[in-house]
């Protein structure tokens, strides 16, 4: 009986020691595999983290572009207090805007959002929830809609005809013995792009080709809108460090109060005037718009406890502010890229003259038939995406991602310039060849279903506002070019150094010397 007693003690123990030794040697690696986490960006300083390494001269998407082929294409640092994850190639993108989009479909509050943007009612900046859903619906199908934009298409070539006009007479006012005029071009596309959005939002116009119209009310929009585009791509220290907000370092917080109410003055004195004309207009076959479309969906209505006046207004300054800065940005870097390559300008020029002649004033309607002229704005894009950083993202749920755990309420940064010069992805990634988009590279598109090139961002976040901002850069573009030679003034290269603020700005204007190339009858 001992025998049979120690035997089965001897195995019993033996069992034991087995599982607490399977425990001891598969727990713990499963337990580190539970908690890994991306690799963090050594040298972040108390408090403030890695702003100090992110404040330089150098650009942040190339700065954290460097740090990706350190730490790999997902990495996290830390902005202040906040905890933040950089990814930095397609197939982290594309896991992140499709399986994992719902977990990082939200927008952290930022300062200039809540002052300046009706507290996170700009669509475009609202946390996700009903209201944003909402808000993304109406935009999809009844405001930014392409059947709305192509309802606006002579609002559109009728600016940009009147616009190219203007320019030739200052050609003919400005013109040197060589027939060329200088002129600054980085101005100009503001102008154009200003006028237009404002055309299709509001029916207003305030720029001539040279200058703010007369007004002092058209001054004061300018103005406040200008600031606001400004305020909103300035770093707070509170963004960071939300206990040091009632410091206000720099004023910056009192400044964005100013504008907010200057904005809102004017926005509020647009929509009496919309709602006074609608009241009034029996006109009911006429193309409304973006104001009288918006004040027919949302008068007398509230949306998740928002009003419909903070809901019109704030998706006014959203569509003013987005379409305006972004697309001038984008017609700016999209002409330096070209000046800088003759051969480009050349087989430009060729196709215009094929496919539309010289004997008559462009529209957009020509623009499908413009295929080298599609593929040189999907490189400009590729290679200066005016947010070459995507707006950030936060996530609102614990989630897995990369094979890393990410927190609720960590922020996202989408580096998508480094994932648009990806080596891997794009041979000779930093070179400008718009021919990629004709041969190797021709089935990408850029409305966020190939992960590879994301200008405009993916998921449910997407701008919504795609095709009403590729028609006003493929128009803009091409009238320009039809219209006029371009050379650029000086043998020294374009200065192509950037500030980044809200959008990836060129920092010096852009001059340029132009000629008409067409019948005169275009510029009557």
């Amino acid at each position: 009986m001992d025998f049979v007693l120690n035997y089965l003690n001897a195995t019993a123990i033996g069992l034991l020691s087995l599982i607490l030794l399977s425990f001891f040697l598969y727990r713990p690696y499963k337990f580190a595999q539970s908690k890994k986490e991306a690799p963090t960006v050594a040298g972040a300083w108390p408090i403030l983290g890695h702003l100090p390494l992110l404040s330089g001269s150098e650009a942040p998407h190339r700065i954290l572009g460097a740090l990706a082929d350190t730490y790999g294409p997902i990495f996290t640092i830390k902005i202040g207090t906040k905890k933040t994850l950089v990814i930095s190639n397609w197939e982290i993108a594309k896991e992140c805007f499709t399986t994992k989009d719902m977990a990082v479909s939200s927008r952290p509050k930022l300062i200039g959002v809540e002052v300046m943007g009706y507290n996170q009612a700009m669509f475009g900046f609202a946390p996700y929830g009903p209201y944003w859903r909402e808000l993304r619906k109406v935009a999809n199908l009844e405001i930014l809609s392409n059947r709305r934009v192509e309802q606006l298409q002579h609002v559109r070539d009728s600016e940009v005809q009147s616009s190219i006009k203007e320019l030739f007479n200052v050609w003919s006012n400005k013109k040197n013995e060589s027939g060329y005029a200088v002129v600054e071009l980085k101005q100009w596309f503001s102008h154009v792009t200003f006028n237009m959005v404002l055309q299709m939002v509001v029916g207003k116009r305030f720029f001539s080709a040279t200058a703010v119209v007369d007004d002092e009310k058209a001054q004061k929009c300018v103005k406040a809108v200008g600031e606001f585009m400004r305020l909103l791509g300035v770093f707070t220290v509170a963004d960071a460090i939300p206990y040091l907000r009632w410091f206000d370092f720099g004023g910056q917080e009192k400044a964005m109060k100013e504008t907010a109410k200057e904005l809102d003055g004017i926005l509020s004195e647009w929509l009496e005037e919309h709602r006074q004309d609608k009241a009034l207009d029996e006109n009911i076959d006429r193309v409304e718009e973006f104001m009288d479309v918006m004040i027919s969906l949302f008068d007398g209505k509230t949306i998740d406890g928002i009003d419909a006046d903070t809901i019109i207004k704030s998706t006014l300054l959203a569509i003013i502010s987005g379409g305006t800065e972004t697309t001038g940005t984008t017609l700016t870097w999209t002409i330096c890229l070209i000046l800088r390559n003759h051969l480009v300008l050349k087989k430009l020029i060729e196709e215009l003259d094929i496919e539309v002649g010289k004997e008559k004033c462009i529209s957009e309607s020509d623009i499908s038939k413009l295929t080298y002229l599609q593929a040189v704005v999907k490189e400009s894009l590729r290679l200066y995406p005016a947010g070459p950083l995507s707006a950030p993202r936060e996530f609102i749920e614990d989630c897995v991602l990369g094979g890393y755990n990410i927190k609720k309420g960590t922020r996202l940064i989408t580096n998508l310039w480094k994932i648009h010069t990806d080596v891997n992805i794009w041979p000779d990634p930093l070179v400008f060849n718009p021919d990629r988009f004709l041969i190797t590279h021709k089935d990408i598109d850029i409305k966020g279903h190939h992960f590879e090139l994301l200008p405009f961002g993916s998921g449910r976040r997407i701008c919504p506002g795609i095709s009403f901002a590729l028609q006003m850069v493929h128009l803009t573009l091409v009238s320009l070019l039809h219209s006029f030679e371009i050379l650029n003034p000086s043998n020294e290269s374009i200065d192509m150094t950037e500030i980044f603020g809200m959008t990836n700005t060129k920092a010096s204007p852009l001059e340029i010397l132009i000629k008409p190339r067409l019948s005169p009858n275009c510029y009557i």
